[in-house]
């Protein structure tokens, strides 16, 4: 179950209690579903409580409460708690884990990225002639575009050659020319006499979108380093291990097949939480965002892989096909979040 699938269920929750007389309120169009905060539990939590409280004349807790009886009542919740001022915590069945799979490989590298084709929104890109900002304003263009938005970019300036030819930024003025928002990229640019084109344009782009627009760039740092401590390995590595397990797991005869996974909450979690993150480094033109996302879900794949093939003369069980699975959705939306950065995501590494 996806974010979007889970907020159409707590409308229709709190649409049930205003039908029926215990809230009054209007129904809003959306309700935020994340992975829950600091105090929080289960698989996925959402503010809509606070979010309806003044309205309704009441206390959020109240409101909470009268929610969760209702979201109780659906099949696909083990659970409902209420946290701290009034958060709603929801523990999902595994059937609920394995229709977000299935969603995942279904859509491929493009989970995430809209379904409805243009947006209706045109957006004019600026940028200085800096290749940190030429840089950040392609990957803020293909994110937007992944969002279904028409983007017109335009440098302030000669880009060098070199940022297209060895790092892949292009910033080639297209699209409407009258936009309905305009963006000025402007992120901290790379001190001298750093230069990112020595290090090639994956760990060259990673070490300027990595950090956030106000953090000044560490170049050249460790980004060429195949260690634990540089998180474009780390999320590299987890794709190409989930890529490995799968030309195993063919070998021996098996394939995946999307099913419930034990202890797994956290990767379910965060693959869930991935159009979120997409649409909000699309309207927060953060790449940074989707960046530390992509760690994120690296570090929540790795302890699964171990788990996935069977030992000695273990056979392939339901189990290990929806581990699988799993995998291969982690791997999935790597590759795609990569990709949307400019970032190759080799299957050997």
């Amino acid at each position: 179950m996806t974010p979007a699938e889970l907020s159409r269920t707590v409308l229709h929750a709190v649409r049930r209690a205003v039908d029926e007389g215990e809230l009054s309120v209007t129904v809003p169009e959306r309700a935020v579903v994340a992975p829950p905060g600091p105090g929080g539990c289960g698989d996925y939590a959402t503010n809509i409580a606070l979010q309806l409280a003044r309205a309704a004349g009441r206390p959020p807790r109240d409101v909470a409460e009268i929610l969760r009886a209702r979201l109780l009542g659906e099949q696909r919740f083990t659970d409902v708690v209420v946290t701290g001022p009034g958060f709603l915590n929801l523990s999902l069945r595994g059937t609920a884990s394995a229709g977000l799979v299935e969603e995942i490989l279904r859509r491929g590298r493009r989970y995430g990225h809209a379904t409805s084709g243009f947006s209706g929104i045109a957006v004019g890109i600026s940028c200085p002639a800096e290749v940190r900002a030429v840089v950040v304003a392609d990957a803020v263009t293909r994110v937007l575009r992944s969002q279904g938005d028409f983007v017109r970019v335009e440098c302030e300036g000669r880009p060098a050659p070199e940022w297209e030819s060895v790092l892949g930024a292009d910033v080639t003025t297209r699209g409407p020319r009258i936009a309905d928002r305009y963006v000025i990229v402007r992120p901290v640019p790379v001190p001298a006499p750093g230069d990112p084109l020595p290090l090639g344009r994956d760990a060259g782009r990673w070490a300027l979108l990595h950090p956030a627009g106000h953090d000044r760039p560490r170049i050249p740092g460790d980004h060429l380093v195949q260690r634990e401590s540089n998180p474009l390995f780390r999320v590299r590595y987890a794709h190409a291990r989930t890529r490995a397990l799968l030309r195993n797991a063919a070998d021996l005869g098996f394939h995946p097949e999307p099913g419930p996974v034990s202890e797994a909450e956290a990767l379910i979690a965060v693959l869930g939480d991935h159009p979120r993150v997409l649409a909000a480094t699309a309207t927060h033109h953060t790449p940074d965002r989707l960046a530390r996302h992509l760690v994120t879900v690296a570090d929540a794949a790795m302890p699964l892989l171990p788990a996935v093939l069977p030992l000695g003369g273990e056979k392939p069980s339901a189990a290990h096909r929806a581990r699988l699975a799993l995998a291969e959705a982690a791997g999935t939306v790597l590759a795609g979040g990569l990709s949307l950065l400019g970032i190759d995501a080799p299957d050997h590494l």
